[in-house]
Formats: structure tokens, sequence, C-alpha cells
């Protein structure tokens, strides 16, 4: 099984978004049981907010956990931000040109209320989320495995 396809399963099974691709990758991270945590303000666009998607922001926490800094000596904060936004462009191709929560799942109910939906047979027809976990996941993926990472479990 692909980490693409770890991570649509676990959001299928109730991780967030931006849980499902952290889970799926964080064995390659020091501290995989905290950056899952960390995830969890992520999902819904920034605890349903409907902002950035948790799918990009946990990728975004996987790429800093592998490659980000500390402290910036200037070079390294550019290439990082280089990083992050071609990562973007990429995951916006893949996803209908938005990494925004609300603009991917437009034409679905965006209620105002911080209450998670259930994950019903329903819910997972009429929402793209398990689609961008995937397609997140396998940008992820295919960057990690340009960079010489192993990960294929």
């Amino acid at each position: 099984m692909t980490r693409a396809e770890k991570a649509k399963e676990y959001f299928l099974n109730g991780y967030s978004c931006s849980q499902s691709i952290v889970k799926a990758f964080a064995d390659l991270t020091e501290n995989p049981t905290e950056l899952i945590k960390v995830a969890s303000s992520f999902g819904g666009g920034f605890g349903r907010l409907r902002e950035v998607c948790g799918a990009f922001s946990g990728t975004c926490i996987i790429v800093g956990s592998l490659f980000g800094y500390e402290q910036s000596d200037g070079n390294n904060k550019l290439e990082h931000y280089a990083l992050i936004r071609d990562l973007a462009e990429k995951f916006k191709t893949a996803n209908g040109g938005s990494y925004i929560c609300r603009e991917l799942i437009a034409g679905t109910e965006k209620l105002s209320s911080p209450n998670p939906a259930d994950r019903t047979e329903e819910y997972k027809q009429k929402r793209p989320c398990a689609s961008i976990v995937y397609n997140c996941a396998e940008i992820l993926e295919q960057y990690l495995i340009e960079r010489g990472y192993t990960v294929n479990k």
C-alpha cells in the first residue's frame, strides 16, 4: 500500500485531512506521535475555518520536520519558502487550482460551527477531501523520492 493510499484510508477512518497526511509520513520524522497531535489543529482548514487545506498543511508539517530550519540565516529561509511555494503550486495543479479549503469543497454546505461532520457514506461521496488527501500524499511521496527517501515500507 502506498503512503497516498494509507493517507486516504486514515482520512476515511476518522483522522483529519492534516493528520492523515502526517500519520502516513510521520515514521520518517523524529517525533511521529507529537506531529500527529500538532496536525490536529489544521484539519478543516485550521479548526474548520475553511482556510488553507489541512492536507496541504499536513504536508508542510512533514516537510518542515524533515527540511525546516530553526533559526534563519537568510538563505535557509529563502530555500525553505521556495520549497513550500513549489509544493503549493503542485498541490493547486492537482486539485483544481486552489489550496483553500472552502474553495476546494465548493458546492458543499459550509457550516460556521467547529463541529466536525460525521464520516457517513454520503459525506464520503459528496466531499472531495479523500481524493485531495490522496493527491497531496502522492505529491509529498514523489517529492521525498526525488530527495532520496525510501518511502515505501
